[in-house]
């Protein structure tokens, strides 16, 4: 049996919850998440504490900030001028805009608005959540050379080609 290590396909199930058990995240009925373990295709606290399992075997895996998308900053939230958003008549708390500084391209989500300024948060929406991750395993493999190269996994679950 196939065990998850590097440059296996891993297909699995899961539910994610956040400190309170409220569910965060899913994967839809029938549709298992794909992912080539070992290159980066899932948040590392994750993929570590799956490594060694097999199809079938069921993990809770509790993942820290750290692990996860990282730690909260405060210096990711930024207040910017209205006029900006030249074009955007209806900004909204909760719309995400991508933003460039310094030849980066990031995902901002907007918390505040007001005629003046909009205050835009960078970081990821769950970073500085401790998140709990029960997963069902349903499928190791190991990696075609294709999806090596490409690294990711291809067909049902994940990348189409």
């Amino acid at each position: 049996m196939t065990t998850i290590a590097k440059d296996t396909a891993v297909t699995f199930n899961y539910t994610l919850k956040d400190d309170e058990g409220n569910i965060l995240d899913q994967s839809p009925e029938g549709q298992p998440l794909a992912y080539l373990h070992g290159h980066s295709n899932i948040i590392p606290g994750l993929e570590q504490q799956l490594e060694g399992k097999s199809a079938g075997e069921k993990v809770n895996a509790v993942v820290e900030p750290a692990d996860g998308y990282g730690e909260y900053q405060e210096q990711a939230v930024q207040h910017v001028p209205r006029d900006n958003f030249q074009g955007v008549d209806d900004i909204q708390p909760g719309m995400q805009f991508q933003s460039e500084a310094g030849g980066q391209v990031m995902l901002v989500t907007v918390t505040d608005v007001n005629d003046q300024e909009v205050t835009v948060d960078a970081n990821h929406p769950l970073a500085g959540k401790r998140l709990t991750f029960d997963v069902e395993i349903q499928e190791v493999r190991a990696a075609t050379e294709d999806e090596l190269n490409h690294g990711h996994v291809h067909g049902a679950g994940g990348v189409e080609h």
